[in-house]
């Protein structure tokens, strides 16, 4: 790995009440974007892309049993997809991963009419939203 340019994220740590579903939803998405397993414990797993990784851990301090995105904290995560067909596939493929599409009515522009995006939402309410690099979408 290059050294990393300053200000990049180093890692993003979520606290999940359900380690296993974590692994099954999260997993997948980031395995699917190019993530590779990283790290792998009792309570967590994370996986890199880069010099970025992320973590999941399942820890006894928790003091919740569900996220609340609405509550102050973390809202989503967001990252660019390459192409359209790349975030329909994932949309496609993601209600067997523990995820379900957020907004179905307003897809893919629940962002504006400037976006092509999908939110979803996982069984934990962990809100992701996927973005196609390219903004319109093919004819």
């Amino acid at each position: 790995m290059n050294r990393p340019t300053g200000g990049i994220l180093h890692h993003v740590e979520i606290w999940v009440p359900d380690l296993g579903r974590a692994i099954a939803s999260f997993g997948w998405l980031l395995e699917t974007l190019g993530y590779a397993p990283f790290q792998s414990w009792r309570n967590g797993r994370s996986w890199r892309l880069g010099p970025t990784y992320m973590v999941f851990e399942q820890s006894p301090a928790l003091t919740a049993d569900r996220h609340d995105r609405c509550r102050p904290g973390l809202n989503h995560l967001a990252f660019h997809i390459e192409d359209h067909d790349t975030v329909d596939a994932l949309v496609s493929d993601a209600q067997h991963h523990g995820w379900r599409l957020m907004f179905p009515d307003r897809h893919p522009r629940a962002g504006g009419e400037g976006t092509y995006a999908a939110y979803l939402e996982s069984a934990d309410g962990f809100e992701v939203e996927l973005v196609a690099i390219s903004p319109t979408a093919p004819d």
